[in-house]
């Protein structure tokens, strides 16, 4: 019987989160964007890094790597094309990442960044599918299109949901109060919208993290992941920009 994955939050910033997967002495974590929580994590846990993933290339993803390579040494870097703190080793769309044990796939998801990669896992060594979607889809949400088109994210919320609605989607910021509050203005007439607003907005007055996420949520309420075309994705965003 193998031992089953968990994927533990750490939480940096004001609203990052970052993601470490471990099997109970080992671990890989994703978007490390500050070292110091992630060192007392492991440290408490009594974890080894082996590892990290990265999403893209903005520093509050990557800004705590080489601290990390400091403090442990041999780490496996694997992250986007863009040349990466670390050094990382790029990966592209379907290339494989084993992580322990685990096999995770990689996605491309430009829109936010050009370089923007998801990593997605079916291992049976987690209870649901799970993907780490770093800035790209949020819950409810979407990224801002700071490199990409509107049709570059169109395309790539797609391909993040032909995923089975059981996944679990571990994005990188604590934005759904914001994103609700975007998503009923949206779509008036969606009453999960409203349903889940309302839901967020007593998770978030006692302080409960509302990420994980679920890809059938997100098909309900996320209004980008909603939009029919590319031109709706385009106007929504830079409305939320403005919001």
């Amino acid at each position: 019987q193998r031992l089953m994955l968990k994927i533990h939050q750490v939480a940096a910033f004001s609203d990052n989160y970052i993601w470490v997967i471990s099997d109970g002495s080992s671990a890989w974590v994703v978007d490390p964007g500050d070292a110091i929580p992630v060192i007392e994590f492991l440290n408490e846990s009594i974890l080894k890094l082996e590892g990290i993933l990265l999403t893209h290339w903005h520093g509050d993803h990557q800004g705590g790597v080489e601290e990390l390579c400091d403090h442990f040494r041999n780490l496996q870097i694997i992250g986007s094309r863009k040349a990466l703190k670390g050094p990382s080793r790029p990966v592209s769309e379907n290339d494989l990442v084993h992580v322990l044990g685990a096999t995770f796939t990689v996605l491309e998801v430009p829109g936010h960044t050009l370089d923007h990669v998801a990593f997605i896992s079916t291992s049976e060594l987690f209870e649901t599918p799970v993907a780490f979607t770093g800035d790209t889809m949020f819950a409810a949400g979407c990224g801002r299109l700071f490199e990409g088109t509107a049709d570059d994210m169109f395309h790539s919320l797609n391909k993040i949901n032909k995923l089975p609605e059981t996944t679990l989607v571990y994005c990188a910021h604590e934005y759904t109060l914001a994103n609700l509050e975007y998503a009923v203005h949206a779509e008036p007439k969606n009453l999960d919208t409203w349903d889940r607003l309302n839901e967020v907005v007593a998770m978030r007055r006692q302080g409960i993290s509302t990420i994980p996420t679920t890809l059938g949520l997100e098909r309900l309420t996320n209004p980008f992941l909603r939009a029919p075309n590319s031109a709706v994705l385009g106007q929504r965003r830079s409305e939320k920009d403005n919001f």
